[in-house]
């Protein structure tokens, strides 16, 4: 177990500040610098501190969360709203307080404001505008390492590997794919689905690449039912399965299976991309790509608040993996699940209390 000890010689300071931070003692002179180093490092050590009641009204540091969705659009994309969630529990850990703009850039921001976290697709106009606030930048869920910024992201060529093998030694010949495109907010520059390279990479190699598989509308539970709904009157042939790059494509895309009285698995297969918690609420769950979004957000934080204690002029990438779900929109979703549920029951132990 970490001791004070052991946080003072990281932060580089002495045990008696170190028990003066982590009590909040308030007449504690100490800059917010070494404040945050003290609670960095002692978090990372895996150090409870316990909570003094009192009044300590020092003003918190702060960071901003830049939303690139509205307020009722995170509602409607829960991707965005756990990556957000999973900064804001962090940013807590770390004793920051949090500043949120939604699909708005600020014109500027305060001198207890010490760095920023943009969330989701920005141009190289609105990275040029946040660039002018000063502050650190770090983004998440976009590459922008050629802006010379910080960046959290999913991995996808592996994740869409492993879903597209996997409805493969289900017996699926051909598979379809259901995809979105995007545009920043300022509507300057279009954003290319990684999902959609990584799906033609994979079917080319095997040479089973069929383009006209490849249904493309917007992330929207509205566009997969209505990409689903035209290919069903059309009347050509449908694949054996559809990967789809988000889970509000493959919902959209199950009712309209369903309205159609083509039944999920049995007649076609369904994986998502995402693992919201609206994945598991539909019938039949659907089998997924699992995103660690909280993480992606907690992962954004820790990376920010490393540039502010010891900034670092080369920027980094870090991708985060990911995992598949299997549930009943697959073939062997419910042994899948009938298996884990029966190793559960063989590891679990009962105790009788006499």
């Amino acid at each position: 177990m970490a001791t004070l000890k052991d946080i003072a010689n990281l932060a580089d300071v002495s045990i008696a500040t170190v028990s003066r931070v982590l009590n909040q003692d308030a007449s504690l002179s100490v800059t917010e610098e070494t404040r945050h180093r003290i609670l960095t490092v002692a978090d990372e050590l895996g150090y409870t501190r316990h909570q003094k009641s009192g009044n300590f009204k020092k003003e918190k540091q702060q960071i901003v969360i830049i939303q690139w969705k509205s307020e009722e659009g995170e509602l409607d994309d829960l991707y965005y709203y756990n990556i957000r969630l999973g900064i804001e529990k962090r940013a807590q850990d770390l004793d920051y307080g949090i500043l949120r703009y939604f699909n708005d850039i600020p014109f500027r921001l305060g001198e207890e404001v010490i760095g920023v976290l943009c969330i989701g697709k920005f141009s190289k106009v609105q990275i040029v505008e946040l660039e002018r606030l000063d502050k650190p930048l770090v983004f998440v869920d976009s590459n922008t390492l050629n802006q010379g910024h910080p960046c959290v992201a999913t991995e996808f060529e592996n994740a869409v590997q492993t879903a597209l093998s996997y409805l493969r030694k289900q017996g699926c010949q051909t598979i379809g794919l259901l995809s979105g495109e995007e545009k920043t907010t300022d509507l300057l520059e279009s954003i290319p689905d990684p999902r959609r390279r990584a799906y033609r990479n994979y079917c080319i190699e095997r040479s089973i690449y069929h383009p006209e598989l490849i249904l493309t509308g917007s992330f929207t539970a509205q566009s997969g039912y209505d990409l689903i709904s035209s290919k069903l009157q059309s009347g050509l042939h449908l694949p054996d399965a559809y990967f789809a790059a988000s889970d509000s494509l493959a919902i959209g895309a199950l009712r309209a299976f369903q309205e159609a009285g083509i039944k999920v698995p049995d007649d076609i297969q369904l994986i998502s991309f995402n693992d919201t918690s609206l994945a598991k609420q539909v019938f039949p769950p659907l089998s997924t790509i699992t995103v660690f979004t909280e993480e992606m957000g907690r992962t954004a934080m820790d990376v920010l608040n490393k540039q502010v204690l010891s900034p670092r002029e080369i920027p980094t990438l870090t991708m985060l993996g990911t995992k598949l779900t299997i549930r009943e929109s697959t073939k062997n979703g419910w042994s899948a699940i009938l298996s884990e549920n029966h190793n559960l029951w063989k590891h679990t132990k009962f105790y009788t209390r006499l």
